[in-house]
């Protein structure tokens, strides 16, 4: 598989609300190093899974729909792929859709990890909303927006960025 050109994906939902703000198109990625307990998604989970998808055949899916606000990466665990997400986000980007990156691994896990990932710190920088931190069965909340228990927080990467420090994306907006 040729890492900037193709991703490994369990799946697409073409029209989505439940994984981030407005109508979005989502990726579910192939692979996950997680293993959470009582996951949502745990068919994600085995690198060997799923299928090679062109990024190329996927932005002709998303470009059929003139609604959406965005691209979801889920997973799985996005960042194991980050090479290919950060070629697909740059790609959502020139089409003024947002992103919204969900990751088991907490933002300063990501951030650490970054300085010396090239490809993780590109995706980071394209990344309007991050929904960061493993789900934790006993921290499950369904009342939650776009989350699955209350350890995981929606970071407002653009408003992180400018700030210097986290910043909690508005769920009100």
């Amino acid at each position: 598989m040729n890492e900037t050109n193709t991703l490994r994906i369990a799946g697409i939902m073409r029209e989505s609300i439940v994984d981030g703000p407005g109508i979005r198109f989502a990726i579910f990625c192939q692979g996950c190093p997680h293993n959470c307990p009582d996951c949502h998604n745990p068919e994600t989970h085995d690198f060997e899974g799923g299928t090679d998808v062109t990024i190329d055949r996927l932005l002709k899916e998303i470009d059929k729909n003139k609604l959406l606000k965005g691209v979801t990466f889920s997973g799985g665990e996005p960042t194991c792929q980050a090479e290919g997400f950060a070629a697909l986000g740059e790609e959502v980007k020139k089409r003024g859709l947002t992103i919204t990156l969900f990751s088991g691994y907490t933002y300063e896990q990501l951030m650490e990890r970054s300085k010396s990932e090239q490809a993780l710190s590109r995706l980071l920088e394209l990344t309007d909303l991050l929904i960061d931190g493993p789900f934790v069965k006993d921290k499950k909340d369904l009342t939650l927006a776009f989350r699955g228990s209350s350890n995981q927080r929606l970071i407002d990467m653009n408003k992180t960025r400018s700030a210097g420090r986290i910043v909690l994306w508005d769920e009100g907006r």
